[in-house]
């Protein structure tokens, strides 16, 4: 089988020649290893032979999403940007001007991490959700173009999957505030927050609506989900703010004949009847305790009819454990996924700094010896 052939028979849980591996990022994102520019860690020599690897012996899945040719008209009248170098970091300042208050966000990139650190938030406070429910609905909208995905496509070939990648209404929401003041915002302000999360709906379904028509029956990660999980919120709010509109992305997608994967790290064990439920047809990363709780094994034999499980495999593991430990946890993932109709064989993450060591390198090589890529 190609890894075209592979990936989408996972997908539809249909039989395959082997188990599918991918490497998540590594590979998925656009990295480009010539780029001079001294914030591009994919230069150096060590992630040069890692990419290499993704890109000669995984099933690749490139992470996209469609080009934006325009903001909005208000997001332009309300929004200032600034970017500026500090020693070994360099700076990105967002203000919002609503009324006349100003928010400010500002995030470091540091020349060793492929990183953003958000270092002060839009809302510091969980009462500012007030001020956010000023903005209007046109802010959130978009000018787009999926061209980008179809040239994608035709270069990727049979190597892999495009799978547009694109966050839900909560990722958005939640990606004002400081963790904290999300979550005191989402929990004690119910009402607020659902009014703040219908704001931004209408735009994300646009970019669904248009993405899902121009580049039909392909794959989709969203991310978000994961903000509404426990111990972070109760599993009945992950029900109001993620299935209620999450939902209607998978809906448009599903009516254009895509696959839905849906993003959540963490403990996803009390919410996969709602992700089943929803119609999402994939889960990633599926997290064994301690970073996760669910059981590779259990969900297989609860929810694998209904779902395609991509992970299991965490990216501390993989970077930590010696050749040997690690191989074991491969064929302890492996075991646990037998019989299940669909499943990639997939790190919870990718590395983030300059230099890839040795040992991190070897344990992807196992991933691929143990898949028998």
């Amino acid at each position: 089988m190609t890894s075209k052939e592979r990936l989408l028979a996972a997908l539809n849980k249909t039989p395959v020649d082997r188990i599918p591996v991918n490497f998540y990022e590594t590979g998925g994102f656009d990295a480009d290893t010539e780029d001079s520019d001294p914030f591009n860690i994919y230069s150096s020599p060590s992630w040069k032979t890692l990419l290499k690897l993704a890109r000669e012996r995984t099933d690749l899945i490139w992470m996209r999403e469609p080009r934006r040719m325009a903001r909005s008209g208000a997001w332009n009248d309300l929004v200032s940007e600034e970017m500026r170098e500090e020693g070994e970091s360099r700076i990105m300042t967002t203000s919002i001007r609503i009324g006349d208050r100003e928010l400010k966000q500002i995030q470091r990139r540091d020349r060793d991490m492929d990183t953003v650190w958000t270092v002060q938030h839009f809302a510091e406070d969980p009462e500012l959700l007030d001020l956010l429910l000023e903005l209007p609905v046109e802010f959130f909208r978009e000018t787009l173009s999926a061209d980008n995905l179809l040239s994608e496509e035709e270069k990727l070939g049979d190597r892999g999957l495009v799978m547009v990648d694109v966050p839900d209404p909560l990722c958005i929401a939640a990606g004002f505030f400081e963790f904290g003041a999300y979550t005191i915002a989402a929990m004690t302000e119910k009402e607020k927050f659902h009014r703040l999360l219908e704001k931004i709906l209408p735009a994300v379904l646009e970019k669904t609506e248009f993405t899902a028509r121009n580049f039909p029956g392909r794959l989709w990660r969203i991310y978000g989900p994961e903000y509404a999980t426990p111990p972070y919120l109760p599993a009945e709010l992950f029900r109001e703010y993620v299935c209620r509109y999450t939902g209607e992305m998978v809906k448009i997608i599903k009516k254009h004949g895509g696959y839905v994967r849906l993003h959540s790290h963490g403990k996803v064990r009390g919410v996969l009847e709602d992700i089943a439920g929803m119609g999402a047809d994939a889960l990633d990363p599926v997290e064994p305790p301690h970073q996760g709780d669910t059981d590779l094994k259990e969900a297989v034999r609860e929810f694998g009819s209904r779902l395609t499980f991509f992970g299991n495999i965490e990216i501390t593991d993989l970077e930590n454990l010696p050749r040997e430990e690690f191989r074991t946890r491969v064929r302890q993932t492996l075991e646990d996924a037998a019989g299940a109709p669909g499943f990639v064989l997939m790190p919870s993450a990718s590395p983030y700094g300059r230099d890839v060591p040795d040992r991190t390198i070897e344990n992807y090589e196992v991933l691929l010896e143990e898949a028998g890529a």
